[in-house]
């Protein structure tokens, strides 16, 4: 995945937490899904995970004195809120059961292409 194995690991913690997955060891071991991939949403995912900002604009300073800054500040800090709670409302529409068959779609047809993989489907998500 291209990613630090501690950076994974923490995310499967939070996924681990909240009811989604549970972690075996030893050989065959590994990370399963444990809830259907129906009733699991990107929404709850982000949740899982802290619910990291979505939307992040860097502001100079927090409380300018500048008027302008205040109000391009203010209204730069209700358009990311909207921004934000339509992202979250889209998120809460997407099962991981739809990405399931989003990546298997995407997986034959590049199979069919006869293109070199790199990635297994129960490297992805276990279990169906």
């Amino acid at each position: 995945m291209s990613t630090n194995p501690v950076v994974l690991r923490r995310l499967m913690v939070g996924l681990r937490e909240a009811g989604f997955v549970m972690s075996e060891k030893g050989h065959g071991g590994g990370w399963m899904m444990v809830v259907p991939l129906e009733s699991v949403t990107l929404r709850d995912v982000h949740t899982a995970l802290g619910a990291p900002a979505l939307v992040s604009l860097g502001f100079r300073e927090d409380r300018p004195e500048c008027l302008v800054a205040q109000v391009v500040n203010d209204s730069l800090r209700t358009a990311m809120q909207q921004a934000e709670a339509s992202l979250l409302a889209r998120l809460e529409g997407i099962t991981l059961a739809e990405l399931s068959r989003g990546f298997d779609n995407r997986l034959r047809a590049h199979k069919r292409a006869g293109a070199p993989t790199t990635h297994r489907l129960e490297d992805h998500h276990g279990q169906d």
